[in-house]
This record gives C-alpha cells, structure tokens and sequence, in this order.
C-alpha cells in the first residue's frame, strides 16, 4: 500500500491529495479494473509529452464507458508554426479489459515504470485551433492526415494518488450523479519515439505527465478548475490543481516533484491573464508545499485549443462544459520547461464560471 495522504471532499466526491488520511495504490492498479454497475462507469488513461526543442508535443486519452458501449479517444498534438492536431472518436467497445479503441492503444510494460503508447488514424489539422469550439466548422474548413505515433514512456518520479478508502479501509460510497473518480493517480515521466502528421515527421525525446482513473464520471459534476501539468526536465516539475464548487467554496492541491521525491501541496492559487473569448494566455501559479517551501511559476500559452462536452441532465436541462488544452512554457527557479494548462469551465449565460472566481481568489 502506498499512503500518500489524500484529503477526501465528500460534499461533492471529488479527491484533492493533501496531508490526512490514507489511500491505496498498487501495481495492479495499472490495469483495468472490474467496471462497477452504474451507467457512467469510466476508465480512463491520459498520456502527454512534449519535445520543446522541436516545439513537437501532445497527449492522448482514452475513456472507455463500457456499461455505455463505447469509448472517448481523444488525440491532440500541437505542431510548429501554432498548428494543432485534433480527432475524437466514440469507438464502440464490449469490454473494459484493454485500453484500446479508435486506433489508439494504451499498453503497460511494467507498472509504475514502463508504458507503450500508440495511435494509427486520421487527425484534423488546425492552423487556427480556436475554430474546435465549433467543431462542424472545424472540420469543414480543415484537412484531415495521416498520423502515426508511437512512444515509449518511463516513469521518473514517485507516483501520486490512488484509490481513497473509509477509515476502516473499505472502499467508499460514491454518488454517481456527482462523482468524479473513486479513484486517480499521476506520475511524472519522459517519452521517446516518434510522431508523424501527413509527411511530416518528428523523432521526440522530452518529458510530461501521465494519469490514470476510474469511477463514475460526468465532466458536468465540477464547477471549475485549473489543472497545470508543468515538466521543467529530470529533475523539476509540478501538478497544481485549483478547484471551485457551485457552493462557492473553494480547495487546492497536488505536488512539487523535486530531488527525486513528490512534496504535497497544502495551498495554491493561479492568477491567469485572458483573451477577448475568455481562453488563458499566461498565468502565475504560486505554490505551498507541505515542507513549508514555496515556489512561483510563471506560464506563457504556445497553443490552444477550445473542447466542448456537452450532457442534457435528467431534468432535460443542457449542460455545456468547456475544457481549453493549451500547451504552456512555464519557467520556475531559472529553469525553463513546458507542460499543460487545462481549464474546465461550466458556461453559463455564455462565460466561463470560474472567471470571475479564480480572480477573486
């Protein structure tokens, strides 16, 4: 078992890592786990990697929803010149024993250690990626490639998460119709091999972030958040993750992955700059870790790109989630590296809920 004191939020199920309590994680854990009966039972795997060298970078998810019959396959690369790769399939599937769907595959070598990552499709290249929030338009105006890629990973750090468990150690109660995960872990790693768009092709060696989950899942069960995946080499990286709920309050959490080790982070605040349409340009992001050191890193947005889910609540009302991939060059200690800046938005009346909140912080 490895205990890396989670703090549990059971107001909305959602987990936040902090000093507190004890969570589960095995190499077992690596695998796919037996879905449990509820209809948005997700398993879900997340990979991404970026070569800054060659400004060549990306990730790649996949989600199966086996009691839904089908799986999320979500690929996106953000090419030279501020271009951007993008497909996403919903690939029927039977079984929750692989990751495998719509030409990607997901393989464990060797848990906690070595992973296999691959994708054999179509991808729509974008040379303005903010026409995806309006995804027929899209893909009317862009062409769709040939893209291959295929890389290996390996784990650099300790890993992050695991499954949160009652204090007796069983497992926990979910709500299903606010559910985020039982369970979620991440690591810190680099990547080599290759990627290949049309007749371009690059061979990547930099470093990312990977995660798995599972559970009961709806994007729509978060109000907002921000999510920075930060890789500054070997040695230096984070996850800061900054999180609001409709009831107004407000957690934090995540690591610092330094000297070999993962600190926990005890509080956080990410001050962000926008656009006229609301999408992050650059952000401050300041850091507490449970040791009592601070740390401050600074991002400037490469390349974004606009995603939407959208789900009709049993009520019939239509609930629309916005989620802004952006690959970030963040600097930190006089070290320059790169990473993602993820926000996740519920739009209501047009704009972003968390906007005015996370500024307010």
């Amino acid at each position: 078992m490895t205990n890396l004191s989670p703090k549990y939020l059971p107001s909305k199920h959602v987990f936040i890592t902090k000093p507190g309590n004890n969570v589960r994680l095995d190499p077992e854990d690596e695998y796919n786990h037996a879905p449990e009966p509820v209809a948005n039972f997700n398993e879900s795997a997340y990979y991404n990697i970026y070569d800054g060298k060659q400004q060549v970078g990306g990730w790649l998810r996949i989600g199966n929803r086996v009691n839904e019959g089908y799986a999320e396959v979500s690929i996106c690369l953000y090419l030279p010149g501020g271009r951007v790769g993008f497909i996403f399939h919903r690939s029927e599937i039977d079984t929750n024993e692989v990751l495998r769907a719509g030409g990607a595959e997901f393989k464990i070598i060797e848990p906690f250690k070595q992973q296999k990552v691959s994708y054999s499709g179509k991808i729509l290249v974008l040379d303005n990626p903010h026409e995806m929030i309006d995804p027929g338009k899209a893909f009317k105006n862009n062409s769709l490639e040939d893209c291959n890629i295929d890389l290996d990973y390996r784990g650099l750090s300790p890993m992050y998460g695991g499954e949160h468990l009652n204090a007796d150690g069983s497992p926990l109660q979910l709500d299903t119709t606010i559910a985020m995960a039982r369970a979620h872990f991440e690591q810190h790693v680099s990547a080599s091999g290759s990627i290949r768009v049309g007749k371009e092709k690059w061979q990547i060696d930099g470093y990312g972030l990977r995660d798995h989950s599972w559970g009961p899942r709806y994007w729509q069960n978060i109000y907002w958040y921000r999510w920075l995946p930060i890789s500054l080499g070997p040695n230096l990286g984070a996850m800061i993750m900054t999180m609001g709920m409709r009831d107004g309050s407000f957690d934090c959490g995540g690591m610092v992955f330094t000297e070999g080790r993962y600190d926990l982070i005890v509080d956080a605040r990410v001050d962000s700059q926008w656009d006229e349409n609301h999408y992050q340009t650059g952000m401050t992001a300041w850091c507490k870790t449970e040791r009592g050191e601070e740390f401050e890193f600074t991002g400037k947005v490469i390349s974004l790109i606009p995603l939407r889910n959208r789900r009709k609540a049993e009520d019939g009302t239509q609930l629309n989630t916005r989620i802004t991939e952006a690959m970030t060059e963040y600097r930190c200690k006089g070290k320059t590296g790169y990473g993602l800046s993820e926000y996740l938005d519920q739009i209501e009346d047009g704009v972003p809920v968390g906007l005015g909140i996370a500024a307010a912080r």
